[in-house]
């Protein structure tokens, strides 16, 4: 038999913040989330020789040895071929990223974005973003249980988003760049663990968090009204109030308060926790991007294990 022709596909995606909405988006209210090109991964798909085998710095190995928490990723690259009506015998998928993982970032979505484009690629064929998301929704399902689908919307997205669960994701512009500053605890988050624990007090009626994800909802819109004008004093004070409500529905911790009011002892505009909670990241509003990197080293003396400053804006 002739060999397979030596070909390679490659896909890319990037990493997200969520500015602001976390939590609440599950429950039908907006969220606000940012890509985050800092951070990115990039999955390349060639001709193996041991069936399907994927080299990582997290796992290398046949995909049917897929340690349990990455079993998600499995099922997408099967799913994918099956849709490609592809053989699936003998592929090398090699992923370099530099996400941390667990962190709040999106890093499940965006290896799974990035090996569903990579798969497209190497076999030749045209990807919608229709049949992107959902593919990678089996990857997300796996991982979070019940996501909302932001997370894959935004590492797939190159511009800010306006984002409300079953609908259609709409591109945010932003009248002035944000300075940020993304904090990271050094502790993986447990998204899963928060995501039930919102929702059993959600449906057991608790007014309290059912209050919280209200008005978090009404601060994300207060929020995109800001990002619309050069409002930053004042979108910084709506960040600090999600925070607090973060905290109210039990998904922020020590570690992740610790750096928040650190950030805001340093003079950031606003802080709060980004992503599931529970660990992961916070992050920060700079004045300017020189601050942005003076909040930098506030947060690293009082121990973050790393941090990243970035100007995002919609050019």
């Amino acid at each position: 038999m002739m060999p397979p022709p030596q070909r390679q596909g490659v896909g890319s995606a990037h990493s997200k913040l969520i500015l602001i909405g976390e939590h609440a988006v599950v429950y039908g209210q907006p969220a606000i989330a940012l890509p985050f090109p800092l951070l990115n991964v990039t999955s390349t798909v060639e001709n193996g020789n041991n069936g399907i085998y994927l080299t990582s710095e997290f796992f290398t190995g046949p995909i049917s040895n897929l340690p349990n928490q990455l079993k998600g990723i499995g099922m997408c690259i099967f799913e994918t071929l099956d849709k490609l009506q592809a053989p699936t015998k003998e592929l090398h998928i090699r992923l370099v990223s530099n996400i941390p993982i667990g962190r709040g970032l999106g890093s499940s979505a965006a290896i799974a974005v990035a090996i569903v484009r990579s798969l497209f690629s190497y076999f030749e064929q045209k990807l919608s973003r229709q049949t992107l998301m959902s593919l990678v929704h089996v990857a997300e399902t796996y991982a979070h249980g019940n996501p909302s689908g932001i997370d894959m919307a935004c590492v797939s997205s190159t511009k800010p988003i306006w984002f409300e669960k079953g609908e259609e994701v709409v591109p945010i512009h932003l009248a002035q760049p944000l300075h940020l500053l993304v904090a990271d605890t050094g502790r993986v988050g447990d998204t899963w663990s928060a995501v039930t624990a919102v929702r059993k007090s959600y449906l057991s009626k608790n007014t309290g968090t059912k209050a919280s994800i209200e008005r978090l909802g009404a601060l994300t819109i207060k929020a995109r009204e800001n990002l619309a004008g050069d409002q930053s004093m004042e979108l910084g004070r709506l960040l600090n109030a999600a925070h607090e409500e973060l905290v109210n529905i039990g998904v922020s911790d020590e570690g992740l308060d610790q750096l928040v009011k650190a950030a805001q002892q340093a003079g950031a505009l606003g802080a709060k926790l980004t992503g599931g909670g529970r660990g992961g990241c916070i992050l920060a509003l700079a004045h300017n991007q020189n601050h942005a990197e003076e909040l930098s080293q506030a947060l690293l003396d009082v121990g973050a294990q790393q941090t990243w400053a970035c100007t995002l804006s919609s050019e």
